[in-house]
């Protein structure tokens, strides 16, 4: 199993919105990076588990966990010409975007907050969400580093 961090603003999609829909599980789509891509193709896995980061918020921060429940597929967003994420150059004979499905696990007792998270930088280094220039929407988190930052909800 591995762990992911998947970021999403709150005002388009937000740990409670997740928690809400039917069956508490969503496609995440609208994912527009190569490189994203190719880790929903091969580096996703059923059963892998992810937090979700509120990015652009108030409190940026992690406010919640979800499982990966299904493998990569075609976003078809990309193929809708009335969707915000439509890209006129995929067609469904040979789709660019992919996203996976993920099911609310619980939100936090408390939000991890990016300052809590970067206050404790030594014992999250190579936390790819803390290095400089870090864009990705979706970056892998290291088993250590997943149970640590479980161990600062409570704090």
């Amino acid at each position: 199993m591995a762990y992911w961090l998947m970021k999403s603003e709150p005002d388009v999609f937000s740990i409670d919105d997740l928690a809400a829909r039917p069956k508490q599980t969503e496609p995440w789509n609208g994912v527009r990076n190569y490189q994203v891509r190719n880790m929903f193709r091969d580096q996703f896995e059923i059963g892998d588990e992810a937090f979700f980061y509120h990015s652009n918020a108030k409190v940026p921060g992690i406010y919640g966990v979800m499982k990966v429940v299904s493998r990569a597929y075609p976003d078809p967003t990309q193929f809708d010409p009335k969707s915000e994420y439509y890209d006129p150059k995929a067609t469904p004979e040979a789709p660019r975007w992919l996203l996976v499905d993920v099911k609310f696990v619980r939100k936090l007792a408390a939000p991890v907050t990016l300052a809590t998270l970067r206050a404790h930088e030594p014992k999250l280094k190579g936390l790819a969400l803390l290095a400089p220039g870090t864009r990705l929407s979706v970056v892998p988190v290291r088993p250590e580093h997943w149970r640590y930052i479980l161990s600062l909800e409570d704090r």
